[in-house]
């Protein structure tokens, strides 16, 4: 058992000694106890929220819903422009395969910092999961939806400690985008009911999810195949992230849509016809299909 614990103790020092020596001392990462605690605290959350809740009245959070919903516009839109000047304006920079650069030129550093403003973001996003149980939408709180947000704080403070920079922005830069369309439906959504006629893209946002994972799968594959110096092991393990993600939100849209559309008309054709509440995305692609809801926090 000590060889174990030695064996294990000499991994950290070397991990440790081939750390990005720029980000280790940044906020949240000289050690990884901080954030693993808050996603376990946020797993404590999930369980004994909604029962801690079960018999009190749900709470009313449209205020901090709009000022939530538009401060992660601002956010997710400031994080795209950083991720895009840095990268696809750089001329240095090669979008389809770039090793990280650990110098102090300033671009890499600034690319390593929106990386880090990334990774905060997440755990910020733990907040989504809040508001649900606040508001006691526990059909909201699915597998996907909490999977979702527990592993990508724990994986994007690996990948700022480490890879701060270089293939990994690609991924990043994606999901700002989508963010800024998503987090402003909500936004939007959270308005009132005067503006769903005006929502009608909001059936979409499972489909730019599922576009968002096949896009950042095929640059993956670019990444493999021009071997430029990204280490390998990161890009596997985002491959097998982006396929479950990928399994998880064509299970889902299968039975959102699919699934959904097959019985509505089973329905017609035997004479009966149904007033259909039309399906909220949820931030995690999964949907309200139980009652109109002017807000259904996204996860991502």
């Amino acid at each position: 058992m000590s060889g174990l614990f030695q064996q294990l103790r000499d991994y950290g020092q070397w991990a440790n000694s081939v750390s990005d020596s720029r980000t280790k001392d940044w906020f949240l990462m000289s050690s990884p106890v901080i954030t693993y605690s808050l996603v376990a605290l946020y797993l404590v959350l999930v369980y004994y929220g909604p029962r801690f809740m079960a018999p009190r009245k749900a709470l009313d959070l449209k205020l901090p819903m709009l000022v939530y919903n538009f401060a992660l516009v601002i956010l997710s839109a400031f994080m795209f422009k950083e991720f895009f000047v840095t990268t696809v304006l750089n001329p240095k920079f090669n979008v389809s395969c770039q090793s990280v650069d650990y110098s102090d030129d300033p671009l890499a550093v600034r690319l390593a910092g929106v990386c880090w403003w990334f990774f905060f973001s997440k755990i910020i996003e733990l907040l989504d999961t809040v508001i649900f149980i606040l508001r006691k939408k526990n059909n909201q709180i699915s597998f996907l939806h909490v999977y979702h947000h527990a592993t990508m704080p724990f994986l994007w403070w690996i990948g700022v400690r480490w890879v701060a920079g270089g293939a990994s922005f690609f991924s990043g830069m994606v999901n700002c985008f989508i963010h800024v369309l998503m987090y402003g439906y909500y936004f939007l959504s959270a308005l009132g009911p005067w503006i769903q006629p005006y929502l009608w893209w909001k059936r979409y946002l499972t489909s730019l999810q599922l576009l968002q994972f096949f896009t950042v799968l095929i640059h993956c594959m670019f990444v493999m195949y021009q071997q430029c110096g990204f280490p390998n092991g990161y890009v596997w393990a985002l491959i097998a992230y982006l396929i479950s993600h990928i399994l998880l939100f064509s299970n889902f849209y299968n039975q959102a849509y699919v699934v959904k559309a097959k019985k509505g008309k089973s329905k017609k054709s035997n004479g009966h016809v149904e007033n259909d509440v039309p399906a909220t995305p949820s931030r995690n692609g999964r949907y309200n299909l139980r009652e109109r809801s002017p807000r259904t926090p996204y996860t991502k």
